[in-house]
């Protein structure tokens, strides 16, 4: 009796587990799907608003990371006109003449020898150089901004009307929408004459658009509640950026950290009335050997991956904790930024499969929440409550 029971027990889970499988395939392809339908509508909204052609596509992007949301990609050239790619390697053409090269991850310079003229100049960091006379200027800086203007109408629209055709998303997952790559600006090109590109992002929860599809909010009061940014980059080389940038470069480091520790340089983005975004990638340890693990900065060695990986899920609180009492101890050296602008740091963090960690950490601090704690006038508790920070999907 008691096996039969067993038996009907074990035959009553499998069943279960093969309609749970069953479910999670027809939602993966459902959302698939769902991707798919709304980057044609984004890209054909932007299309109408910009007035191109069917010949040139806005090609979108997109991924859905669970528990964090939807990130639609825009190409970062959407606001050049009529503007083509040679090679994949960023280098635009304008009506058959050389415009400008955006960052670059890692140039062919076979390929990019093609097209540069004779006063562009390679070097160690990347590629640095200008374009020459044959190469003008073709949007001022008025007709770039008003380019991006019309786009980001376009997203709000897309936002507020098709928003919803994304059916699988939970209330607190994010739809947005950014003509940034996936962390892959390393550097930077300096021209002549160019506009210098902007940085765009519009972003929702799903469940604010389940409030004005419901008729629980106005549409005025859904587009007043976007987040919406639009900030032109600033090339010029800032000295308390630069500072804080070397600051953050020593401290982690694998013989100052105590957690994880970073093996590449950091760099910022400083954006126009938004404040200065930092790129960090941190680890948690070398392999040394098949399945065998070195974590420096807690002198442990051959550590088997079960061990290794248990040892990252131990410090990661102790890596947020650091890095919060970091930013906000070492972000008071910042002077340049506007008493609203944000200094924010953006960390992909060490690989864990399975760990349940963030894959990446995302933390932002106002300039007058840091000028206020130098200045004694709020502790530090109270500052680092009024740090603001948003995980990625766990890994």
């Amino acid at each position: 009796m008691k096996r039969a029971v067993r038996n009907l027990m074990l035959t009553t889970v499998a069943v279960v587990l093969i309609v749970v499988q069953a479910w999670a395939q027809k939602d993966e392809a459902r959302m698939t799907r769902d991707l798919e339908v709304a980057e044609n509508i984004l890209g054909t909204l932007i299309k109408q608003k910009l007035e191109k052609r069917n010949f040139f596509p806005i090609e979108v992007g997109s991924d859905y990371r669970p528990g964090y949301g939807i990130t639609f990609r825009l190409p970062f050239n959407v606001s050049d006109p009529v503007v083509w790619n040679l090679s994949g390697h960023g280098v635009n053409v304008v009506n058959g003449n050389l415009y400008k090269i955006e960052a670059i991850e890692a140039p062919d310079e076979t390929d990019v020898a093609r097209v540069l003229d004779e006063n562009v100049r390679t070097t160690t960091g990347g590629v640095r150089g200008r374009v020459g006379a044959a190469s003008p200027r073709v949007n001022a800086d008025s007709s770039y901004a008003a380019t991006n203007e019309r786009i980001i109408e376009a997203c709000r629209e897309f936002l507020a009307d098709y928003g919803d055709l994304i059916s699988q998303l939970q209330p607190n997952e994010r739809i947005i929408i950014t003509n940034r790559g996936d962390r892959e600006r390393n550097w930077f090109i300096t021209f002549q004459n160019a506009v210098k590109p902007a940085y765009l992002s519009i972003e929702v929860t799903k469940g604010e658009i389940t409030q004005l599809k419901q008729g629980k909010m106005s549409r005025e009061q859904f587009m007043k509640n976007l987040k919406v940014v639009n900030s032109q980059m600033d090339d010029e080389l800032q000295p308390d950026l630069e500072l804080l940038t070397s600051i953050f470069n020593r401290l982690y480091r694998r013989d100052l950290s105590k957690t994880f520790y970073t093996g590449e340089n950091i760099y910022y983005e400083r954006l126009k009335d938004y404040g200065v975004i930092y790129y960090m990638n941190v680890y948690s340890s070398n392999q040394s050997g098949y399945d065998r693990w070195v974590m420096p900065t807690q002198g442990l060695n051959n550590l088997s991956q079960e061990d290794r990986d248990k040892k990252v899920k131990e410090l990661y609180p102790a890596f947020e904790r650091e890095i919060k009492t970091d930013i906000l101890e070492y972000g008071r050296t910042v002077k340049s930024l506007k008493s609203e602008e944000q200094l924010v740091f953006n960390i992909a963090l060490t690989k864990c499969k399975g760990c349940g960690i963030p894959a990446t950490l995302e933390i932002f601090v106002k300039a007058n929440v840091l000028s206020d704690y130098a200045a004694g006038k709020i502790s530090k508790d109270a500052a680092l409550a009024r740090m603001e920070i948003k995980k990625g999907s766990n890994q």
